[in-house]
């Protein structure tokens, strides 16, 4: 069997990422299960992992990485920095015809590049098998949960990316308070969904269904989780059918403002599907009942569904404040104002253990295909160029978009 050479890149992107697509223990424990796997290591001084951890477990630390047949990275590589003829795994944010990525795509033609998009590693059923969603949920709860403290003056959590791990930041939410009758309604049952519930596990707060949800008063915290079938109704007779609305939905019209009307914060985790109806809009805000004054957007789709998302936030800023009368972003604690918490690069705040759980995934679902082969197609499907400078028949509609 031959050698399989893997080679881990440096993030050159700007801000730099912190995080890796394997930690040092996944290295050896991948080489220990695939003999014939060599994994060599880009040196770095901008990792949570150090140099000096991965070679406490042997990892052969290389600048130059032109002898490996694989290259795998997290966020888009430089152009400066791409070694032509090589196979690339990592997030090219291309698929969905992003501008600034477009001359990125034409390089990787040019260079002859076999692109495997992360975003695109599908079983058969659709499903990814691989991504940051789940500590995009973890981090934006928890940030979500900050937000609201700060808007409240009930408590000062540490920001997650002060944190040095997950451990120490659910050490924060010891600090949580809620208001009496507090309600939060939660959106999106995928990873980031499952990641936001997490954190919500760990708190004493109560699960609940959307119509007790709308209905009773509560002394203590709770809060309900909706599918899409609870926020979304057909316009005709307010039923709802799944396989219609996924179809089309254009037929459907959101029945989400009725939860804002008695819910004190909203954490949005849902996939936004094009053309399906806002979950709320900005005239749904000005409604005299509505009631929630926070939101944690992790899906972070800009004046999109969650109409009060006009901007994405920053690590280092993470919250702004949006003023239902004038449309603008203003001081989060005034008055008036929602607070919103949308930034778009969550699981950056916990490089460390967002790594490892997708290391995890990567070891389990990628890494034998490349070892042993990809009998079923998985990379194929998710393969945008090839190394013969072409884009494969099923990433075909990126033609003029790498042209630009």
């Amino acid at each position: 069997m031959s050698t399989v050479r893997i080679g881990v890149i440096r993030e050159g992107k700007v801000p730099p990422d912190h995080r890796v697509p394997l930690s040092p223990e996944q290295c050896t424990r991948a080489m220990r299960e695939h003999p014939n796997l060599e994994i060599k290591v880009q040196p770095s001084p901008i990792r949570k992992f150090t140099d000096g951890d991965y070679e406490a477990h042997g990892i052969t630390l290389q600048d130059d990485l032109s002898d490996c047949d694989i290259l795998i990275g997290v966020k888009e590589v430089p152009l400066e920095m791409l070694i032509p003829n090589k196979t690339y795994l990592f997030f090219s944010h291309t698929l969905k015809l992003q501008p600034y990525n477009a001359k990125l795509l034409r390089e990787i033609l040019d260079k002859k590049i076999r692109l495997i998009d992360y975003e695109a590693i599908t079983d058969k059923n659709d499903k990814r098998l691989i991504g940051f969603g789940r500590y995009a949920g973890i981090v934006g709860c928890y940030n979500g949960l900050r937000t609201y403290g700060l808007k409240h003056g009930l408590y000062e959590l540490k920001p997650a990316h002060q944190c040095e791990d997950r451990k120490e930041m659910e050490g924060e939410l010891l600090k949580v308070r809620f208001i009496q009758g507090f309600k939060l309604v939660l959106t999106g049952f995928g990873r980031v969904g499952h990641g936001a519930r997490e954190i919500l596990d760990l708190l004493p707060i109560k699960e609940v269904d959307a119509d007790t949800f709308l209905n009773a008063d509560f002394d203590g915290p709770v809060f309900t989780h909706l599918g899409t079938d609870q926020y979304n109704a057909r316009k005709s007779d307010g039923g709802f059918d799944k396989a219609e609305f996924y179809d089309d939905p254009s037929g459907y019209e959101s029945t989400f403002p009725r939860f804002a009307h008695v819910a004190d914060m909203y954490i949005a985790c849902h996939f936004y599907g094009e053309g399906a109806p806002f979950l709320y809009t900005r005239e749904d805000i000005r409604h005299p009942d509505w009631s929630i004054d926070t939101v944690a957007d992790i899906s972070c789709d800009i004046d999109g569904p969650v109409a009060s998302t006009i901007q994405p936030s920053t690590i280092a800023d993470p919250i702004y404040g949006y003023d239902p009368a004038t449309e603008q972003v203003v001081d989060f604690r005034a008055e008036n104002a929602i607070a919103v918490m949308a930034v778009d690069n969550l699981p950056c705040e916990l490089p460390k253990d967002a790594s490892e759980d997708f290391g995890e995934e990567f070891i389990k679902h990628v890494m034998p295909l490349l070892v042993n082969g990809d009998q079923d197609d998985i990379l194929w499907r998710a393969t945008e160029t090839t190394l013969e400078g072409e884009l494969t028949p099923h990433f075909a509609y990126l033609k003029d978009y790498a042209k630009a």
